[in-house]
Order: C-alpha cells, then sequence, then structure tokens
C-alpha cells in the first residue's frame, strides 16, 4: 500500500473550504460540479489529501448501493508546529482543547463545517 487518502461526504462542499483553504493552507487540485454546486473536489497539503463529495454527487454517480454516513469521519493528521495550527484555527470552537495524550502527543480537536471530526497532533521530537 502506498497512500490513503479520506473521502468525507457532505451536504455541501463549498462551507468546508475556506476551514481547509483559508485557514489551514490546502489547495483545492482538482474539482467536479453537480448541478448548480460542487459535486468532488480534492483538497492537497504537502503530503496529505483528502476528498469531498456530496451526498447528491454520491447518489448520481454510484446510486444508492454506497451511502456514506455524513458526520462519522475523524480525521487524525499529525503537524510540524501546533502552535501555527491553533493559530490558524483562531474563532474555531474545539472539541477537545489542547491536551498532552497517553501515548505523547500534545493534541487538539475541532469539528469542520461538514460535521467530521480533525485531530490535529504534534509529537514532541518529530514521530
Amino acid at each position: 500500500m502506498k497512500k490513503l487518502t479520506p473521502v468525507l461526504a457532505v451536504q455541501a462542499i463549498e462551507p468546508v473550504l475556506p476551514f481547509w483553504i483559508d485557514r489551514l493552507g490546502f489547495e483545492k487540485t482538482a474539482e467536479v460540479p453537480h448541478d448548480d454546486a460542487l459535486g468532488f473536489v480534492i483538497l492537497k497539503h504537502g503530503d496529505v489529501e483528502l476528498m469531498y463529495q456530496t451526498q447528491a454527487y454520491i447518489m448520481a454517480d454510484v446510486g444508492e448501493a454506497v451511502r456514506i454516513p455524513e458526520g462519522g469521519t475523524v480525521l487524525y493528521i499529525e503537524v510540524d508546529d501546533l502552535d501555527d495550527v491553533e493559530r490558524r484555527l483562531e474563532g474555531i470552537d474545539y472539541v477537545i482543547p489542547r491536551r498532552k495524550t497517553f501515548y505523547g502527543a500534545d493534541e487538539v480537536v475541532v469539528r469542520e463545517p461538514g460535521g467530521n471530526l480533525v485531530t490535529f497532533s504534534h509529537f514532541a521530537g518529530g514521530s
């Protein structure tokens, strides 16, 4: 195996873009329109990549057989500088404020606008 890319299902993609692009520096590397909105996007920051699809786009693309629940995903993203991430998240409510875990990470957990949890984690000295 070479890579894991999460795919998050949401009602609308546009509300999640400022969170990832404006606050955290991701770039949109691909997009597919659907009806009068975005149906699919790929977002990338360095080696980290994630995809979003709308429920309507999924249904149009593959039908009822592939129903993806919304808001049921937790992304765990290891970062080099958690202080920088916290500055970028200013004004976002934390689900779990900064804490030290039993496995040696400093973490914060937020809910992105699509309803999914995102954990940003830093290990002192790298991992």
